[in-house]
């Protein structure tokens, strides 16, 4: 019975999809059910993108036997894991690939929101390109609806096209229970209990709401009231005059300009 178990433990973990979940780093990546692997349908277009395509294949599907020296099983070995990624990021948006990822996201596997409002939300991974070698992979935070760098050297070295763009959208609309409440609270600066910065902030906005009114005013020629409106739109009416001779210096090249002659007034 030893003999019998030893045996099949031995003849699992022999399968490259076995070693690659299990290899350090992949943690990110969930397993791709072969037959979907071996539905050529789902691998359309990706004969493309992979060097050595079909050695890269078969050896994903654990049908390679190919006789080679290690350069070349490395560079194969390189070619399948790209294309295990390719396939990887159409698999999580079906229904047993987001099915995966939801125990993985459960668990916490992609890690956990390390902005502190959130308290530890879990992070699904994500990619802000579908292109591969465009961006490394990011982590976002359905509370906050931010995105994070992985901690780890090693999952930042993964590829972003891996997951797509459109996987950590898609499993909350396939799963709508899980969209948590969104986190309205933030951090307020403050000095020896009071808020700082405030004041300051509202002066500034109560002075970009003043000029934005008195433009509206100006353009409707109704009186604003203001003590220094009329030194305003003189300095406003020079400017436009500058402006007007910066669009068309032909105006002004003799000296003159519409409506009178530019010079000194004897």
């Amino acid at each position: 019975m030893d003999d019998f178990n030893s045996e099949t433990d031995s003849d699992y973990t022999s399968y490259w999809r076995d070693w690659f979940i299990s290899s350090r780093g992949n943690e990110y990546f969930c397993e791709i059910d072969e037959d979907y692997l071996t539905d050529r349908f789902n691998l359309t277009g990706l004969n493309g993108e992979v060097q050595y395509y079909q050695y890269a294949l078969d050896l994903v599907t654990d049908v390679f036997d190919l006789d080679c020296d290690d350069e070349m099983r490395e560079t194969i070995e390189k070619s399948a894991r790209h294309l295990y990624g390719l396939v990887h990021a159409r698999y999580i948006v079906t229904t047993r690939g987001l099915a995966k990822m939801l125990e993985k996201y459960k668990k916490a596997d992609f890690g956990k929101c390390p902005r502190v409002m959130c308290e530890a939300h879990p992070l699904l991974p994500m990619g802000q390109a579908d292109n591969p070698n465009a961006k490394a992979v990011k982590l976002y935070c359905a509370r906050c609806e931010d995105i994070y760098n992985p901690k780890s050297s090693r999952h930042s070295a993964i590829d972003g096209a891996y997951f797509g763009t459109s996987f950590h959208n898609i499993i909350f609309q396939v799963y709508p229970a899980l969209i948590p409440a969104k986190s309205y609270d933030r951090y307020v600066p403050r000095v020896f209990g009071f808020k700082v910065h405030a004041p300051a902030a509202l002066i500034r906005w109560q002075h970009a709401e003043r000029d934005e009114m008195r433009r509206r005013l100006r353009k409707l020629e109704i009186e604003s009231g203001f003590k220094d409106d009329e030194g305003d739109v003189e300095a406003e009416d020079s400017e436009e005059e500058e402006e007007e001779e910066e669009a068309d210096p032909e105006v002004f090249e003799n000296g003159e300009a519409q409506g009178g002659q530019v010079g000194p007034v004897a």
